[in-house]
């Protein structure tokens, strides 16, 4: 029974591979490749390095800011 299935399963994925579906399936992915070059997008790992670049960013302008407001305090 074991043995029927997977010849089956095989045979089955041998005819797929030989339809045109495989070939569009081949350029669907290389028109949205190209697609996605054309939109200039980032990939997920620059994100996350530049969305932790901001955060210290952020975190220096506030202790900057705090430290601004020490010293307009202290010079009243």
């Amino acid at each position: 029974m074991q043995s029927i299935a997977n010849e089956m399963q095989s045979k089955v994925s041998d005819a797929i591979k030989q339809t045109p579906a495989k070939d569009l399936e081949k350029n669907v992915r290389s028109l949205m490749t190209q697609g996605f070059q054309k939109m200039d997008l980032v990939t997920r790992e620059e994100f996350d390095i530049q969305t932790q670049v901001l955060a210290k960013t952020r975190a220096k302008l506030e202790e900057l800011e705090a430290k601004v407001a020490a010293l307009e305090k202290n010079s009243k």
